[in-house]
């Protein structure tokens, strides 16, 4: 671990650069940019947050609330992981309501403005798109296997 130390500064530009790299869809440069920041800072847990945001950009909802539940069980009071994982549940069907609990105790209680804007607009998301009916024009589930 010596050998890292002239290194630690560098740990929170590691963080950043993995998270644009999911952004632009790099998955491959996503993963090892969090694994070096893990290598600098083993106790922090924003590169299993950023792993778990890459599997949300993915749709792979079930491993990203596995990977913020581990965050929330090592770290209970980090909001961002609590919000990303209320998201991600208000995708998966069964999970809505408890996505949206969650979501709305963050908003609620969250000293941080930024992770409160994220936890309102997502509700608002989830008000808007998931809990709405089907329009008449979409196909029911026996057509759309038609198709």
């Amino acid at each position: 671990m010596k050998k890292f130390e002239r290194f630690k500064e560098h740990f929170v530009l590691l963080l950043e650069a993995g998270f644009i790299a999911v952004n632009q869809a790099d998955e491959d440069s996503a993963i090892k940019l969090f694994k070096a920041a893990a290598l600098l800072n083993p106790k922090s847990t924003l590169p299993e947050v950023g792993i778990g945001y890459l599997y949300l950009h993915k749709l792979e909802l079930k491993q990203a609330c596995k990977a913020f539940e581990n965050v929330l069980q090592k770290e209970p009071s980090n909001d961002m992981a609590r919000t990303l994982l209320g998201l991600c549940m208000t995708m998966t069907t069964d999970q809505v309501a408890k996505g949206e609990k969650i979501l709305t105790d963050t908003a609620q209680a969250s000293s941080d403005p930024q992770v409160k804007k994220l936890a309102e607009s997502t509700l608002d998301f989830v008000d808007q798109f998931i809990k709405k009916s089907p329009s008449p024009a979409t196909p029911s589930p026996e057509k759309r296997k038609k198709l």
